[in-house]
């Protein structure tokens, strides 16, 4: 009887021990673990979606603030709603799933993005965003999406047609 007692025990603690070591993991941000969500997309801006009230921001890229103005041949529009736009019209009503291992600062998941559509063919948000200059690659956190840019300039894609700040730019100087 003292034996199966220890077995036990034994167990249980070994149990309690393993339970303690996989929450830590879960709740520890330096370690790399993978989440993901799908559903209906909610978007807020060029660069941010919600899905299932979880508030999603699109990693490696930067799109212009909802605000911003920027030019085309010295006429300004507002180039924030266009990228708003640009994102909302890729994702046309479809679900989309997002996976991501980090969150930022302000505890949003950095993810990447993606819309299976009924031809089978998938659009993956983040570098279509770049790649049709509605968004630039956030070169601080990701050099992803740099060849997607540099298409993107090339070509004078989205915002490339004409004059802007960079988003980071933009909101140091009028937020």
């Amino acid at each position: 009887m003292k034996k199966l007692s220890l077995i036990l025990f034994s167990t249980f603690s070994l149990f309690l021990l393993s339970l303690n070591a996989h929450s830590e993991d879960l709740s520890d941000p330096q370690k790399k673990w993978t989440s993901y969500v799908n559903g209906n997309a909610k978007v807020v801006d060029g660069d941010t979606i919600v899905i299932k009230n979880l508030r999603i921001r699109l990693f490696g890229i930067d799109a212009p603030e909802k605000n911003q103005i920027c030019k085309i041949n010295s006429k300004a529009y507002n180039c924030g709603k266009s990228s708003t736009e640009a994102l909302e019209r890729f994702i046309d009503g479809h679900r989309v799933l997002c996976t991501w291992k980090n969150l930022d600062v302000y505890g949003r998941p950095l993810a990447f993005c993606s819309v299976s559509r009924i031809d089978g063919s998938t659009i993956f948000l983040n570098g279509m965003m770049v790649t049709t200059g509605n968004a630039v690659a956030y070169k601080k956190y990701s050099k992803k999406y740099l060849d997607a840019e540099k298409s993107a300039r090339e070509n004078r894609e989205g915002i490339w047609q004409g004059e802007f700040d960079l988003p980071w730019d933009w909101r140091r100087k009028y937020k």
